[in-house]
């Protein structure tokens, strides 16, 4: 059976790189098409790129997560293999990636990185990617375990079925949460990663980037996981009348007076405001969970 497979390449000024990681896969899935969309660079990327042999496309607005947007609405295919144009991942396990996908009847894989050197995966980003990878898998319920990756084979009815929210590095995060929100079947195969070749330098800030994605984290918890919440802020109010409230009934059950009317005023008002979040997380998850069912019910509608 013929397997359409598409290469997605998202590159930002990677002139350094971008020749080698399209001879790559030309040498080893010569059959499939490789799209090379160019992130508004300032250097020869797009140049390069397209001398090499690649369907070259631009996307003027930057971000990562702008560029894979772009290429999930522009592109058909049967299968996508989506990798960063920097050289670093190992293009020899591309077929496996493929094979594996079609035969096991997958929505996602992602390539595992397993560093060849103790400078290509930064200690700083190890421990990283290791705390947010178990904060998603704590909340959505699975065992990936390098959520940040940025080389994955995906399916059809996955591409067309997400949707994008995130502009940064952070699509890499969103891409993860999609495919657990549905339950869709996932994998992950183990890839060498290697370090940036001379010259190359890294568009991913440790900090900045890293704020952003407990952000989406965050935000796509309250989406999707309104009921933990809602009831987590619920709990945190709850607890915080109960300090203030506590010392006020004592008084009031030794006295019969209630002292500092004020405080008791603020305690009521914080109680008030835990009952009502958690009736916002209750009444938001039954809307969540309608929405996850016509998402589901869409995601299935693709072949």
């Amino acid at each position: 059976m013929k397997i359409n497979t598409a290469i997605l390449v998202p590159c930002f000024n990677e002139e350094k790189t971008i020749k080698k990681v399209i001879s790559d896969f030309k040498k080893n899935v010569p059959k499939a098409k490789i799209y090379v969309y160019d992130n508004n660079s300032t250097d020869k990327t797009y140049l390069i790129a397209k001398k090499a042999g690649a369907i070259v496309r631009k996307e003027e607005t930057r971000g990562k997560g702008n560029v894979v947007r772009r290429m999930f609405s522009d592109i058909e295919a049967d299968v996508y293999i989506i990798i960063d144009g920097d050289s670093t991942y190992d293009s020899s396990i591309a077929n496996k990636l493929i094979k594996t996908l079609h035969e096991e009847s997958l929505d996602m894989i992602v390539a595992k990185r397993k560093a060849k050197s103790s400078e290509a995966y930064r200690l700083g980003h190890k421990f990283g990617n290791r705390l947010l990878s178990k904060t998603v898998n704590k909340m959505f319920g699975n065992d990936i375990t390098d959520t940040l990756s940025g080389y994955r084979a995906l399916s059809k009815r996955f591409v067309k079925s997400f949707p994008s929210l995130s502009s940064g590095f952070e699509i890499e995060t969103e891409l993860t949460i999609h495919a657990l929100s549905l339950k869709m079947p996932v994998k992950e195969i183990q890839a060498n990663y290697y370090h940036r070749p001379k010259g190359s330098e890294s568009k991913l800030n440790t900090y900045s980037d890293g704020f952003k994605i407990l952000f989406l984290i965050f935000k796509l918890v309250r989406l999707e996981k309104p009921i933990t919440f809602f009831t987590f802020i619920s709990i945190v109010l709850a607890i915080v009348s109960i300090f203030f409230g506590l010392p006020i009934i004592s008084v009031y059950l030794e006295t019969g007076l209630v002292p500092r009317l004020p405080t008791a005023l603020l305690s009521t008002g914080i109680m008030i405001l835990s009952m009502l979040s958690l009736a916002t997380g209750l009444i938001l998850d039954n809307v969540t969970r309608g929405r996850l069912e016509i998402k589901r019910l869409f995601y299935l509608t693709i072949k």
